[in-house]
């Protein structure tokens, strides 16, 4: 309940202030949390060592992930009214958007391949709001009210919201009915991903999408919601990934995994701090 608390305290915050002040108080916060936060601090430090070549500014650039992640819960906190119309002409610029388009013309739906970087939760918003019949996958929270809280956020704008542990039928369904699902692919928040070579190291990386992929013949759609230094977003679509069209086996599966990957290592290697994980991701 503490955690749901917090989260209400934001969300009243945010919505009190125009979106400037709401930055800066967001700013402040993780401030505070690079300052007392020794885990996640080190945690970040060492992913962005391995991951960009900062030229000294390590620790500039660690307190910058810190500091996104304020602003990126900020914007969430109040993308029930954020994200609109106006907000998507104004603010957003689509980059290859026909990609999505060009997807669903085969008619055995998309995925929507992102990570957690820029802010992937308004990039959900925006897709429902652009008329994509959209279902989202989300780990649960523990706690009922803030696990509510999200959901209001992110089901008032349209998209569908699955909780993790009961997704594969539902988005089984969603593909063939030529819809879309959005996943995570740099995370594995199960115990059934695959070791694989990421950003000079090695990390557990969920099957989900190329299982998925392989299942109903839709093609992966790599999609990053990326903030601009204004604080305007540009959303790039790149060209679908489309599985083989035979059966497929597991090393098919494993190439599969590797195509998506790199396409995930691509926007990270381009916006390193705006890649917000906050534990290593290398595995030993």
């Amino acid at each position: 309940m503490f955690k749901y608390f917090l989260y209400k305290i934001g969300q009243f915050l945010a919505s009190r202030f125009p979106l400037k002040v709401s930055y800066r108080i967001g700013v402040f916060l993780s401030d505070m949390q690079y300052v007392f936060s020794f885990r996640d601090r080190r945690s970040v430090k060492n992913n962005l060592k391995k991951i960009a070549h900062l030229n000294g500014k390590i620790d500039e650039s660690t307190r910058q992930v810190f500091r996104n992640f304020g602003i990126y819960l900020t914007e969430f906190l109040r993308m029930d009214k954020l994200v609109t119309d106006d907000f998507i002409r104004d603010r957003v610029k689509l980059q290859n958007v026909e990609a999505v388009h060009e997807a669903l013309k085969h008619g055995k739906g998309g995925i929507i391949l992102s990570a957690h970087i820029g802010n992937w939760e308004m990039g959900g918003a925006v897709i429902a709001r652009l008329g994509f019949p959209f279902m989202a996958v989300a780990l649960p929270h523990k706690d009922r009210p803030v696990n509510d809280l999200f959901n209001y956020q992110r089901e008032v704008h349209g998209v569908i919201v699955v909780p993790a542990n009961i997704a594969v039928r539902r988005c089984i369904e969603q593909l063939r009915s030529n819809k879309l699902v959005a996943l995570v692919g740099d995370r594995d928040f199960g115990q059934h991903g695959e070791v694989l070579d990421f950003l000079g190291g090695k990390a557990v990386i969920p099957k989900g999408p190329a299982i998925f992929s392989a299942k109903t013949g839709a093609p992966a759609i790599p999609s990053f919601f990326i903030r601009n230094p204004d604080n305007t977003f540009t959303f790039h679509f790149s060209d679908p990934i489309y599985p083989p069209s035979n059966m497929m086996n597991q090393e098919d599966i494993l190439n599969l995994m590797k195509k998506h990957v790199a396409a995930i290592e691509d926007i990270i290697h381009r916006y390193p701090t705006q890649w917000l994980m906050f534990r290593e991701f290398d595995v030993k």
